[in-house]
C-alpha cells in the first residue's frame, strides 16, 4: 500500500485521555491508516521524535463568519493548532440576508466582531439570500482549517422582519417565516442554532440586537425545531441583578431543553463570588440527570481585555486623550515625552469622565486588577505593583511601558471583574463542560482567545500541573468533537480524518499579542502566534510548519448531515 505521509517516532497522544505511546503515524487519502511500527516508507516523512503527536484541536466556540470571506487560513486559531472550527454563535452570522438589507446583518454583528461596516463591506462579496445557499458559497471557499456553521438568531429574525426585528414583538407570520428557514438550513448541514439574550450585544447605535427582542415564546418555538432535528442551539446567557431572576432564567433553560431535545450549550464563566456562577454549573448537572443534553463552555485563561497603545486604552474616551489619541503615532511618541502634556493626561486619567470605555462594563482603570502582559504564561504583575517598583504614578508607569517597548506593551483588563485560577478549573474539571470559548473572530482589536488550547497545554498541563498532558489533549480534540458530532475527528485512530498536530511540549507557550492592520481595507487586529507548535496537518495534508503556512488549503465546510 502506497502510504502519502509518515510521522515517525513521535510521542501519540490520541485524544481518548489514555496515556501517550511512541509509535509511527502512517496517513493515506486523508486519513489515518496505521499506528505502530510502520515498516512502509511514505512519499513524505516526519521526523516526530521528542515531540508529541495529538489530533488537531477543535474549537467549539468561534465568530469566523466574517473572517473567513478575506481569511482562508484561519489564523490566529490555526497558529493554535485548531483544525476544526464551530462558527455562528450567540445569534450572529451573514445569513440569511435579503439583497439590499445586508446593512441590517451588518448592524447585528459590527459591534461584536468589533470589524467595522466599512471592512465588512471590502472583504464580503454577498452572494446568498437563504442560508442553503450560504452553506454553498462557504463550501466553495478556499479554507485552511475545517468550518462548521450555525444560523444565527438575529439575522435570522431581521431576515423575516426587515427593520421591525430591532423593535418589534414577532408575528405569527414572521415565527412561521422563521422556523421553515431555520429547519431549511438545519436540513442542509448547519449544525445549530444560536441566539443571544446578553445585554452586552448591542449595535453600533446602543441598541439591542434582533435576537434581544425576541420574546421567551419565540426562543421556544425555534428550539424546538431544532430539537426535531437533533441539532445543537447555543446561547449567550442574560445577566442578572438577583438570585430570584437568575434561578427563574435556569429553570427556563432546563424545561426548554428537555421539552425541546435539543442540545443546550452555553459559556460558563466566574463572574462575581460562587454564588453568582454555580447555578451555570448546577444547571448542567440538573439537565442531563434528567435526560436532556447539556455542555458548558469553559475558558482556560479568563476573559479579558487587552489594551494598548497601538490598539485602545481606556483613557481614549477621555477628551485630553483624544486630542493626541487621533494622531500619527510617531507623534503620539513625541507628544507623550512631554513632560507638561504628560502630567495633564497623567490627570485627566485619574480624574475623567470614563463612561464606558474598552469592554461593556469598563470605567476608570483599577491599577491593582490591570495587568501588565510581560511574558505568554502567568505571573502577570499588575500596573500597581511595577508602577511602585519603579516608583512612579501608574498612569506615568503605562505610558513609559509603552514608550519603552515601541507601543507593543499589551495590558489586560478583567472584564467585567477578575476570574480566580482556583474558578476557572473547577469549571473547566465539570463534568458536563468542554474547554472550548475563545470567541474568536470576535472583538478582535481587544480580546484574541484563539490560544485557550495552547494555554491549557502550556500552563495548566505543563507548568501547574493541574491536568495530565493526556487529560488536556483529550479536553480540546475528543471531548468537543464529541459535544458537536464530530464523529471521525477528535481522536487518532485508524480510520479517522487525519487531522493532526505535531507539538514541542517542553517548549510550547502561546506567544504574545501583536497589534496587525490585516483586515480588509488595513483595519486594525490583534494576533497571537505560538512557539513550539511545530506542525499542523489537515485531512492529511501539511498546513503549517513552524508556524509558516505551506500553501495547501485542505479544510471545508462540514455539514451536519455529514458529521452524524
Amino acid at each position: 500500500m502506497a502510504i502519502d505521509l509518515v510521522l515517525r517516532g513521535g510521542t501519540v497522544v490520541d485524544g481518548s485521555g489514555e496515556a501517550g505511546f511512541t509509535a509511527d503515524v502512517a496517513i493515506k487519502d486523508g486519513r489515518v491508516v496505521e499506528i505502530g511500527r510502520i515498516a512502509a516508507r511514505g512519499h513524505r516523512e516526519i521526523d516526530a521524535s521528542g515531540l508529541v503527536v495529538t489530533p488537531g484541536f477543535i474549537d467549539g466556540h468561534t465568530h469566523m463568519d466574517a473572517q473567513i470571506n478575506w481569511d482562508p487560513l484561519g489564523t490566529s486559531s490555526c497558529w493554535h493548532g485548531v483544525t476544526s472550527v464551530v462558527m455562528g454563535n450567540c445569534g450572529f452570522t451573514l445569513a440569511p440576508v435579503r439583497k439590499g438589507e445586508e446593512a441590517l446583518v451588518v448592524r447585528n454583528l459590527e459591534r461584536a466582531e468589533d470589524i467595522s461596516a466599512e471592512a465588512m463591506a471590502q472583504g464580503i462579496d454577498w452572494g446568498w439570500e437563504r442560508f442553503t445557499e450560504y452553506l454553498d458559497v462557504v463550501e466553495r471557499l478556499p479554507m485552511g482549517i475545517n468550518h462548521l456553521a450555525q444560523i444565527g438568531h438575529s439575522a435570522l429574525r431581521t431576515w423575516a422582519m426587515g427593520e421591525r426585528a430591532f423593535n418589534e414583538t414577532a408575528t405569527e407570520d414572521d415565527l412561521a417565516m422563521m422556523e421553515h428557514e431555520l429547519a431549511s438550513a438545519l436540513d442542509a448541514g448547519a449544525v445549530g442554532f444560536t441566539t443571544s439574550r446578553s445585554p452586552y450585544h448591542e449595535t453600533t447605535d446602543d441598541r439591542p440586537v434582533a435576537s434581544r427582542l425576541a420574546s421567551w415564546d419565540e426562543v421556544t418555538r425555534l428550539v424546538t425545531t431544532v430539537g426535531k432535528r437533533g441539532g445543537i442551539f447555543e446561547l449567550a446567557q442574560e445577566r442578572f441583578t438577583d438570585a430570584e431572576g437568575r434561578a427563574e432564567f435556569f429553570n427556563r433553560l432546563r424545561d426548554l431543553a428537555l421539552n425541546s431535545g435539543a442540545q443546550l450549550t452555553y459559556g460558563v464563566l466566574p463572574l462575581g463570588p460562587r454564588e453568582a456562577w454555580m447555578p451555570q454549573l448546577d444547571a448542567l448537572t440538573d439537565i442531563v440527570a434528567a435526560g436532556g443534553r447539556a455542555i458548558g463552555q469553559s475558558h482556560s485563561r479568563g476573559v479579558s481585555v487587552l489594551q494598548s497603545f497601538a490598539t485602545q486604552v481606556a483613557f481614549d474616551v477621555l477628551p485630553e486623550w483624544r486630542a493626541i489619541r487621533g494622531r500619527p503615532v510617531e507623534e503620539q511618541k513625541a507628544m507623550l515625552r512631554d513632560s507638561e502634556l504628560r502630567a495633564r493626561l497623567v490627570n485627566a486619567a485619574h480624574h475623567g469622565d470614563y463612561g464606558r470605555a474598552v469592554g461593556p462594563e469598563a470605567q476608570k482603570p483599577d491599577w491593582s486588577t490591570l495587568r501588565v502582559y510581560q511574558s505568554p504564561l502567568p505571573p502577570y504583575p499588575t500596573v500597581a505593583e511595577v508602577a511602585q517598583a519603579r516608583g512612579v504614578d501608574p498612569v506615568e508607569c503605562m505610558i513609559d511601558l509603552a514608550l519603552e517597548t515601541d507601543f507593543r506593551q499589551f495590558f489586560i483588563s478583567p472584564v467585567p471583574v477578575p476570574m480566580s485560577e482556583d474558578d476557572l478549573l473547577e469549571m473547566m474539571r465539570h463534568p458536563h463542560a468542554v474547554m472550548t470559548f475563545s470567541d474568536t473572530g470576535a472583538h478582535v482589536s481587544q480580546i484574541n482567545d484563539a490560544c485557550i488550547q495552547t494555554y491549557l497545554l502550556a500552563y495548566w498541563a505543563r507548568e501547574r500541573k493541574a491536568f495530565t498532558l493526556e487529560e488536556a489533549v483529550r479536553m480540546v480534540t475528543s471531548a468537543p468533537a464529541q459535544a458537536w458530532g464530530l464523529d471521525d475527528r477528535g481522536l487518532l485512530r485508524e480510520g479517522m480524518v487525519a487531522d493532526i498536530n505535531l507539538i514541542d511540549f517542553d517548549a510550547l507557550n502561546p506567544g504574545m499579542p501583536v497589534a496587525a492592520r490585516d483586515l480588509p481595507g488595513g483595519a486594525q487586529r490583534v494576533i497571537m502566534k505560538p512557539v513550539g507548535m511545530h506542525t499542523t496537518i489537515v485531512a492529511g495534508e501539511v498546513l503549517l510548519e513552524n508556524g509558516e503556512h505551506s500553501g495547501a488549503l485542505p479544510g471545508r465546510l462540514l455539514r451536519r448531515c455529514a458529521t452524524r
